[in-house]
C-alpha cells in the first residue's frame, strides 16, 4: 500500500459518493424506519416515482402508497431484510402503478443506527434490461431467419450451378459423381441400383392444330426452338418420375440419364416403360402447333449387368443402342451377367 492512503475510505466518504453512483445508474434510494415501515428519507427519483414531496412522504407507509396486494409482499420482503441484519436481501416485485406494469429488483439492507433500527432500499428498474433483452432476442431471431434465407439461397446458387437451365436437370458432371457415390456405397451394403440412358428420337413428328387440309406433317428435328420445348417437356417428365434419392441427367444435346437409386432391373423397366409411354403420349403446344416426341431407352444395373462403372455405362449404352437399331421408341434392358461357377 502507498504511503499516505488509508486502507479503507472514509466511512462518510462513501455515504456521499453512494447517492451520486445509484443516480448515474438509474436506480432509485429510499430509507424506511424498520420498526414502523414509515420512509425517513428518499432520493428525488424516489419522490417521482411515488409521487411525494418529502415532508409528506415520511409520514406514509408502502400501506398508503400501493394497493394492498403489493403493500403486503413489500412488507414481508422488508421483514425478511431485517431479520438478516448486515446481509442484504434482493428480491424481485412486479405490479401495477400509475397506469403502468412495473418490474423492480429491490436490494434492502438492515442496519442499526444509534437507537434506530434502519432499512435502506434500493430499487433498480428492470424494464429497460428487459425491454434489451427483447429487443436483442427479436434482433437474434432476425439474425437466424437472415442465416437460414442466406444458406437455402447459397444451396439454391449451388443447386442451380449444378442444373442444366433449359430442362432444370443435372448436368452430366454431377450425374457422373453421384454414380461414383452410388457404386461406392451400392458396394459396400450389397444392393443394386439401375442407370437408364434415355435418347430423343431423332425425328418426332408435330402435326397444325389450325392445319390446312393436306399440309403434310412437319418434322422438328431442324428446329431448334422446338426440340428446345421437347427437352423442356421430357425434363418435367422426368423430375414428376423420379424420386428425391434419384437422379435425373441432361448428358449432351439429345442425351438424358436417370440413376435409381436401391431399385434392381424389374423395377427400373417398370417405371421407366411407363414414362417412355408418357413421352409417347406427351403433346408440345409451340407456336400454334402440338409437338409429339418419342424417345430410346436403354436400361442397366449394378451389379447384375456390370461389376463397375465404366462396365454399367457400357451396358446402357449397349441397351440404348438396340432400342433405336429397332426403330426406337422403345426400352431395352441390359443382360445380365452369368458368371461361370469357381472351379
Amino acid at each position: 500500500m502507498r504511503a499516505g492512503l488509508p486502507s479503507e475510505p472514509p466511512a462518510h466518504g462513501m455515504s456521499l459518493a453512494w447517492p451520486h453512483y445509484l443516480a448515474r445508474m438509474g436506480a432509485m434510494w429510499a430509507v424506511k424506519d424498520a420498526d414502523s415501515g414509515r420512509y425517513l428519507h428518499a432520493c428525488p427519483a424516489m419522490l417521482k416515482f411515488l409521487g411525494r414531496e418529502l415532508s409528506a412522504l415520511r409520514a406514509l407507509t408502502d400501506a398508503d402508497l400501493f394497493d394492498a396486494p403489493v403493500a403486503v409482499a413489500l412488507r414481508a420482503a422488508d421483514q425478511t431484510a431485517m431479520a438478516q441484519t448486515g446481509q442484504g436481501l434482493v428480491s424481485n416485485h412486479r405490479f401495477e402503478f400509475g397506469g403502468a406494469r412495473r418490474e423492480y429488483q429491490v436490494f434492502r439492507l438492515a442496519m442499526n443506527e444509534l437507537d434506530k433500527r434502519l432499512l435502506c432500499l434500493v430499487w433498480d428498474d428492470q424494464a429497460p434490461r428487459l425491454q434489451r433483452e427483447v429487443q436483442l432476442k427479436a434482433a437474434l431471431e432476425q439474425l437466424e431467419l437472415q442465416q437460414r434465407a442466406n444458406d437455402a439461397l447459397r444451396r439454391e446458387l449451388k443447386d442451380q450451378a449444378l442444373r442444366d437451365s433449359a430442362t432444370g436437370l443435372y448436368r452430366a458432371s454431377h450425374f457422373e459423381e453421384q454414380l461414383r457415390r452410388e457404386i461406392d456405397l451400392s458396394s459396400r451394403e450389397h444392393r443394386e441400383f439401375a442407370v437408364v440412358l434415355i435418347h430423343v428420337d431423332a425425328a418426332p413428328q408435330s402435326s397444325s392444330v389450325a392445319a390446312v387440309e393436306g399440309e403434310e406433317p412437319a418434322l422438328i428435328a431442324g428446329s431448334k426452338e422446338a426440340r428446345a420445348k421437347v427437352h423442356e417437356s421430357l425434363g418435367r417428365l422426368l423430375r414428376s418420375n423420379t424420386r428425391a434419392m434419384d437422379v435425373s441427367a441432361r448428358l449432351d444435346q439429345d442425351r438424358f440419364a436417370v440413376l435409381l437409386s436401391g431399385v434392381g432391373l424389374a423395377t427400373a423397366h417398370s417405371r421407366m416403360e411407363g414414362l417412355r409411354r408418357q413421352c409417347a403420349a406427351q403433346i408440345v403446344p409451340h407456336e400454334g402447333r402440338e409437338l409429339a416426341f418419342s424417345v430410346s431407352m436403354g436400361v442397366a444395373s449394378f451389379p447384375h449387368t456390370a461389376a463397375s462403372q465404366d462396365e454399367l455405362v457400357a451396358a446402357c449404352e449397349q441397351a440404348l443402342a438396340e432400342a433405336q437399331r429397332r426403330g426406337g421408341n422403345r426400352l431395352t434392358l441390359a443382360s445380365i451377367r452369368f458368371e461361370p461357377p469357381a472351379a
